[in-house]
């Protein structure tokens, strides 16, 4: 079945910038996913649980104004230059130092104030869905070299249920550090459901990286999950009070592995994750206080959604221990991340 895409206007910035909003639709009732060219956000994600019935799954909000007021939620949003934490906002590269603009303490996060979420993408369509590009001049928030970056949202459909592909591209033209991740939160029982606490969750994850209070990981080699409350080897119920970087089983692959099951009881959707990344950062936004207010007109409380950003580990360009970011002149960055999504039927073991 042949992917549907649509573009739309969605609202004007306060320099004159027009947004566009694409819509991708895998056949009448099957996925839908909304992208904003602001962002590269992922407005929505609708998905039927096991009755057939629609829901929208991803936090987000109704306009424009409301992303460029609450940027810092990264709802859905397309971040970079790098994802998560440098420690800092500093690293050393090739002998030199780059101071980078600090937003989060002492440190830089997700690129800095004006990352790629506080941007306008162009656009164009694709075979199944859209291609946004942007380059990033030389200098943005620190970060050296002109980065070309490309990031595509496809969707599939298959005897198994509709997935969202979310494939990275970038080039350079200086020597730089990259790390890019999409920042969709999830509630698999539906936006304004209530809290996405008591999501069954399985990670192949035999270790994290244990922090320190500002979320740089600590000196020393990632932890073993055994005996821990971050042990989801085996599926078991998300509680609160995680943002954390799990290291994948199998690090940086050619092409994606299952890596992540999210599972809702109460409608039966089921999300499974694939992607070609060695991390994994589970943040359960306990920071939702209910000040804001998203597409289903219910507030936003403490866990309305779980985040699972596919990503390289915090604070990487200055852990020579961690796998490597640094991009070079005639390379090619590449990452993939696959969002497949079902729905289980009501039986013994799903309730």
């Amino acid at each position: 079945m042949n992917t549907q895409v649509s573009r739309e206007p969605f609202g004007t910035l306060d320099d004159g910038t027009g947004v566009d909003r694409w819509t991708l639709e895998a056949g009448s009732g099957g996925l839908r996913v909304r992208v904003l060219t602001y962002g590269g956000i992922v407005q929505s994600i609708e998905a039927p649980d096991r009755d057939g019935q629609r829901g929208r799954l991803a936090l987000g909000f109704a306009d424009l104004a409301s992303y460029v007021m609450h940027g810092g939620s990264h709802f859905g949003a397309l971040v970079g230059r790098y994802a998560n934490r440098i420690a800092g906002a500093s690293f050393t590269l090739d002998g030199r130092a780059y101071p980078l603009t600090p937003n989060d303490g002492r440190n830089s996060l997700h690129g800095g104030p004006r990352n790629f979420s506080r941007v306008v993408w162009e656009a164009r369509p694709v075979e199944g869905g859209v291609q946004l590009r942007r380059v990033s001049p030389d200098g943005e928030e620190g970060f050296p070299g002109a980065l070309d970056v490309r990031v595509t949202y496809t969707l599939s459909t298959g005897p198994d249920g509709d997935a969202l592909c979310i494939a990275y591209r970038a080039q350079t033209d200086a020597p730089t550090v990259v790390n890019l991740t999409n920042h969709t939160y999830l509630n698999l029982g539906g936006d304004g459901s209530g809290s996405a606490i008591g999501h069954q969750l399985r990670l192949a994850a035999s270790r994290y990286t244990r922090v320190d209070g500002s979320g740089i990981p600590v000196p020393g080699a990632p932890a073993d999950v055994t005996g821990t409350r971050f042990d989801f080897r085996a599926a078991r119920a998300v509680a609160g009070a995680y943002d954390h970087n799990f290291v994948l089983d199998g690090g940086v692959t050619g092409a994606p592995r299952t890596v992540a099951e999210l599972y809702d009881p109460r409608s039966g959707r089921a999300l499974e994750l694939a992607t070609t990344e060695p991390g994994l950062q589970l943040y359960t936004a306990d920071h939702l206080d209910g000040s804001l207010t998203g597409t289903s007109g219910i507030p936003y409380g403490p866990a309305a959604g779980l985040a699972l950003e596919t990503q390289h580990f915090p604070n990487s360009p200055n852990r020579p221990d961690f796998p490597g970011t640094v991009l070079r002149p005639g390379e090619i960055h590449r990452s993939e991340t696959v969002y497949g999504f079902s729905a289980r039927p009501r039986s013994a073991g799903n309730p």
